[in-house]
């Protein structure tokens, strides 16, 4: 009788050391709007946040990988939902105990849906590669804690999709690409949501429940954009694409909600938000909305910021940061919208970097 005791109150002590008492993470699939360092680990890619400026706007002003001064969209409602910011896959600290208290962050810059997106960056990570990362990510954590309680950590994370402008800017809308003359508007986005939907179902049996895929913005009216065009205005049908890209994706994610056993997807349109920022800048605090504030001046498009370009006076008074990317302030605007539709829940705790001063460098 005594040793059973005995062996029963061992077994109490034992078993919260073996179990895991796992805290709520976030997953983050995207390209550069959600990538915090991947790329800055592919030594060959052409898509790169490596060099000063960017990042001035963020803890200790060095570049960190991010495709902006400061905070991505899914920082900002990470820090508001109580979140930890998710490590890049590729850095070399990662470890399982990094990857339990934190989560982890795929997102590559160039990467699209189709594998074939952003060739011409030589290295990217495809959302598909990026799922096939995140699987070899969960077998590390089942060998660290068993696969009851692995099952369990990665039902209860958070997941976010961010992908898709580099599908038609990066793909379709070059001539370089075969996507662009194999397809026409709609038989490329009925494409992108076959593939999409696959792919959100191998999240789902991986263990994703609580997913958000993110829609695209007026990407017609990006700067790269609208200094590609004969009047500098924006691309009409780029625009159209990103609607019409929007709104099968709503529909794709509301069917899969449906359909997935315990699944609570949703789709996060923003597309409003940035285009009202866009065509009516002073009504939000911005001065401008159409160039970028890292520059190289005339010389456009310069594709990156770089150590030779020259900032705008007032970071917070501009919509873009480069060519391509939003700037903090703008991302801070997106973020509140995401925020205000789906009433994700206020943090007590302060964000680790707050909204950059407005002051130049």
């Amino acid at each position: 009788m005594k040793t059973t005791l005995l062996i029963t109150l061992l077994l109490l002590v034992l078993l919260p050391i073996h179990g895991c008492q796992c805290k709520i993470v976030q997953f983050i699939f995207g390209d550069s709007l959600s990538d915090v360092g991947n790329n800055m680990n592919l030594p060959k890619s052409l898509a790169q946040a490596s060099l000063p400026w960017y990042g001035i706007d963020f803890g200790n002003g060095l570049p960190n990988g991010r495709f902006t001064n400061g905070r991505t969209v899914a920082d900002i409602i990470g820090d508001h939902s109580g979140l930890p910011r998710p490590p890049p896959f590729l850095d070399s600290s990662l470890s399982e105990d990094v990857i339990l208290s934190n989560g982890v962050n795929f997102a590559s810059g160039g990467g699209g849906i189709l594998n074939e997106t952003g060739g011409l960056f030589i290295q990217r990570i495809s959302l598909s590669r990026q799922i096939e990362l995140f699987q070899g990510t969960q077998q590390l954590i089942a060998d660290k804690i068993g696969k009851e309680e692995a099952d369990k950590f990665f039902q209860d994370g958070r997941y976010v999709v961010a992908l898709g402008s580099n599908d038609f800017i990066n793909n379709y809308l070059m001539p370089v690409y075969s996507d662009s003359w194999k397809y026409n508007d709609q038989t490329f986005i009925d494409y992108l949501m076959e593939t999409l939907g696959a792919q959100l179902k191998v999240l789902h049996s991986l263990g994703a429940r609580q997913l958000m895929v993110f829609g695209l913005g007026p990407m017609g009216c990006i700067p790269l954009q609208r200094v590609l065009s004969s009047s500098g205005g924006c691309q009409d049908r780029t625009n159209k694409l990103a609607l019409s890209f929007n709104k099968a994706t709503d529909q794709l994610v509301t069917g899969l909600s449906a359909q997935l056993a315990n699944a609570s997807f949703k789709f996060g349109d923003a597309y409003d938000v940035v285009n009202d920022l866009i065509t009516n800048p002073k009504k939000h605090g911005f001065s401008n909305a159409d160039s970028p504030c890292c520059s190289m001046g005339r010389i456009r498009p310069a594709i990156t910021c770089t150590p030779m370009s020259t900032l705008c006076k007032d970071r917070s008074k501009y919509v873009f940061w480069d060519e391509y990317h939003p700037s903090d302030r703008a991302n801070q605007m997106i973020a509140d919208e995401l925020i205000k539709k789906f009433g994700f829940l206020i943090s007590p705790s302060p964000a680790p970097d707050s909204a950059p001063s407005p002051d130049s460098s």
